[in-house]
């Protein structure tokens, strides 16, 4: 087996090894989970499309009609789901997937090469992360149809972890092509190669799936049918859940004042796992066309005015893990734990202040600053970032906005001075974190970029070297470097990683097998007596 992956996509030692984690022997029936049971799953919101194909919104629904070339352990090491197994070539440029044999699309046709090479062509095309993600795919060459050649133009060392089924799912070329990539498919475009098949949608309600009777994967799905209810309320989610109604939410499916209540519960399980696929992480950008943000010793004030301790146990109860580096705590492997991050040190912070010229009026204050907040993080986030600037003179003026004003808000009118954002690492800092600090993704009107026009050539070429570094080792002291420099420059403070707490079932078992968490796809989930 030649070239190699790094930690995050290594190959498997060998080529029979990978083979055979995906080819194992069916357990026996002794063994196996029991089948049976619906499974009622609840979700915050409901996404325009249950497929992650044009859509970042839909992690946790694609997975279970989709299948992608491959899932994730808990450390991120790629297993097979679609692709039995995989070499890359020494040069990093040519990925060659083996498929697995007589895995049919729900509709009855068979899934081959083809569909790999259309789908992603497809994700470059449409997928919001895909256009970067799979931006170096030159072309898909199909010597077979059970064969899949990738041909890169340059190393991506984040290519294999980016094929899980939550992120980059294979759909079906016969089904799929002559389709605007833009459009949103609708239920009859709901046809995967999953554990399960799309039975109903009702729009503001819920969608039922059933079993695939024919998954490749037997004896799963143990469970015959998954119900996704769409909930906007928490506090109906929290009755619903108590009232026998729900087995599984994620993402704080009620509120965390509620928790320490259903953790003592017997019928339920709180799971506070951090996944790494998601790579979870809050942070408030400095936008550094503020003439007084543009002074370090100012921006140095406000990290030290934060207490990132009270934040985690006062706004999150607990749930959340302090995270005071540009890359998340989730992404162990690349988070530098030796970053502490600045204490809080209100004398310190005033004195700051008032070494860079900003003394107190006779107000109080010393200057004022527009705080804004993405409106799906908890708004008691930015009171406590108020009431922290404020106890050293700083008037930090909120407004909390709807997704789209915020957006405009933030990354096309530059209307703010400070903000706390909710720039997700993902599965890998080349997808999740460059965005945030290359100085060539500054462009006004360009969501979720580097919104506080953060510019240093020497981050930029660290950034640039480490997309491309097949090396493990050094592409790990990279993105090391990355975190010191952007650490002492201070575009942003980082926060914390929220823990998206799961509640569960106390009986429902398998849920979230891997990296992926909600977003694997349901088919080791099951109910025990």
């Amino acid at each position: 087996m030649s070239g190699r992956l790094g930690r995050l996509g290594r190959f498997l030692p060998a080529l029979a090894l990978a083979a055979a984690i995906g080819l194992a022997a069916p357990v026996s029936e002794a063994q196996a989970p029991k089948h049976g049971g619906t499974l009622r799953f609840v979700m915050p919101y409901e996404p325009p499309t249950l497929s992650a194909v044009n859509n970042t919104s839909t992690p946790n629904t694609s997975s279970k009609i989709w299948d992608g070339l491959v899932t994730y352990d808990f450390d991120l090491n790629p297993l097979p789901q679609l692709a039995t197994s995989w070499t890359l070539s020494p040069d990093g440029l040519v990925y060659t997937f083996k498929l697995r044999d007589g895995v049919t699309w729900h509709d009855g046709k068979p899934f081959t090469s083809e569909d790999v090479a259309f789908s992603l062509l497809r994700l470059k095309a449409g997928h919001p992360r895909g256009r970067s993600t799979f931006a170096n795919v030159k072309e898909v060459q199909t010597p077979d149809r059970l064969t899949a050649v990738v041909v890169l133009t340059q190393p991506s060392p984040y290519f294999l972890v980016a094929l899980g089924p939550s992120e980059s799912p294979m759909v079906p070329k016969h089904l799929f092509e002559g389709v605007d990539v833009a459009t949103p498919p609708g239920p009859n475009l709901h046809v995967g190669t999953g554990p399960f098949v799309l039975k109903e949608w009702v729009r503001g309600s819920h969608a039922v799936l059933d079993r695939n009777p024919n998954y490749w994967d037997k004896p799963k799905p143990y469970v015959d049918r998954v119900i996704i209810r769409f909930m906007t309320d928490a506090a109906a989610r929290a009755a619903a859940f108590e009232a026998g109604d729900l087995d599984l939410g994620g993402s704080n499916p009620v509120p965390l004042s509620d928790m320490a209540r259903f953790k003592a519960n017997p019928k339920f399980a709180v799971d506070d796992r951090v996944f790494a696929y998601p790579g979870s992480q809050f942070q408030m950008f400095f936008n550094l066309d503020t003439p007084i943000l543009k002074d370090k010793k100012v921006r140095e004030a406000i990290a030290h005015a934060i207490d990132i301790d009270a934040i985690v146990e006062t706004v999150f109860y607990g749930y959340a893990k302090k995270s005071p580096s540009a890359i998340s705590v989730a992404l162990a492997p690349f988070h530098d734990p030796s970053i502490k991050g600045r204490a809080f040190d209100v004398a310190l912070s005033n004195r700051l202040l008032d070494e860079a010229g900003h003394r107190r009026a006779a107000n109080g204050f010393r200057f004022p600053m527009r705080l804004l907040i993405n409106p799906f993080i908890d708004a008691r986030l930015a009171e406590f970032i108020r009431q922290s600037l404020r106890r050293v003179g700083i008037e930090a003026n909120t407004e909390r906005l709807e997704f789209g004003a915020y957006v405009r808000a933030v990354y096309t009118d530059r209307a703010f001075d400070l903000t706390i954002e909710s720039l997700s690492n993902t599965f890998d800092p080349t997808v999740g974190v460059q965005r945030g600090y290359w100085s060539k993704n500054f462009r006004p009107g360009l969501p979720f970029s580097n919104s506080a026009n953060y510019s240093n050539p020497e981050v930029d070429r660290i950034l640039e070297a480490a997309a491309v570094e097949i090396d493990p080792v050094k592409r790990k002291a990279l993105w090391f470097q990355f975190q010191r420099l952007v650490f002492d420059d201070i575009p942003s403070v980082d926060l914390v990683a929220p823990i998206q707490v799961i509640l569960a079932n106390a009986k429902l078992k398998n849920y979230a097998p891997g990296a992926e968490g909600l977003g694997s796809n349901f088919a080791d989930a099951h109910f025990v007596d």
